[in-house]
């Protein structure tokens, strides 16, 4: 499906997006009122001026439309990989983009992120899921690491990782599996305008934000103990 038959969907009220060296900005109508549409597309490898495009289109948002909610539209293939991107400190710049979007969530601007395609490791991680809830289109791809690569950083037999993927999503690729993690809020079968408004009503309704993605893990049945581990990990810090 194409960005602009994503837009008409998600947004039949009229929207108002550019795309520049496969970063989107604009805004977009909905029933609710204006909405900022900031994301990427075709794959995007998020380099060093993706990222800042990124970071500054948040921060124009915050400073020119107070409370705006800020729609973002996955479709990356991770963080650029080369040399010359580690050099100008690529980890920076995800990590500013990051902290621009928790700026925002602070100013009270709601956020919800849609995987219309891809959503692959760093690309994803310091921007798509950052929103305060994560929604996925049914034919999206969404991983952290191919099980291959996997192996190589672990070290642990590629034949051993399927297995164990089969029995948790912690080591499965795959929007259902983030939607048993918690990563993922709900699948959408396609693009829909009133699923849009219906995500938009429930993260306004739960302003201020806080992050309920390893409960939710835990009731899915995903994660069995991140949940856990955070509360004696909070409680340990209280203690002290």
């Amino acid at each position: 499906m194409s960005l602009n038959d994503i837009l008409d969907a998600l947004f039949p009220a009229g929207h108002a997006v550019a795309v520049a060296n496969q970063v989107i900005t604009g805004e977009a109508q909905t029933a609710q009122g204006p909405v900022a549409v900031l994301g990427t597309t075709d794959a995007a490898a998020i380099d060093h001026a993706m990222a800042l495009a990124l970071a500054s289109f948040v921060l124009d948002t915050v400073e020119r439309h107070p409370g705006r909610p800020l729609v973002f539209l996955v479709d990356t293939s991770g963080q650029a990989l080369s040399r010359g991107q580690e050099l100008l400190c690529l980890n920076g710049s995800l990590a500013h983009l990051a902290s621009c979007v928790d700026l925002a969530r602070r100013q009270g601007h709601p956020s919800l992120s849609l995987v219309t395609a891809n959503a692959v490791s760093g690309g994803f991680l310091s921007f798509g899921l950052m929103a305060d809830k994560a929604f996925a289109l049914a034919e999206a791809q969404v991983r952290v690491m191919d099980l291959r690569a996997m192996a190589r950083v672990t070290k642990i037999a590629h034949e051993r990782l399927v297995d164990l993927a089969t029995a948790s999503p912690i080591f499965a690729p795959g929007a259902e599996n983030y939607l048993r993690m918690g990563g993922i809020e709900a699948i959408w079968p396609a693009p829909s305008a009133a699923l849009l408004e219906s995500a938009l009503t429930t993260v306004r309704q739960t302003l201020p934000a806080s992050d309920q993605r390893m409960g939710v893990g835990l009731t899915r049945g995903g994660r069995q103990l991140a949940a856990g581990i955070a509360k004696i990990v909070q409680s340990t810090r209280v203690g002290a």
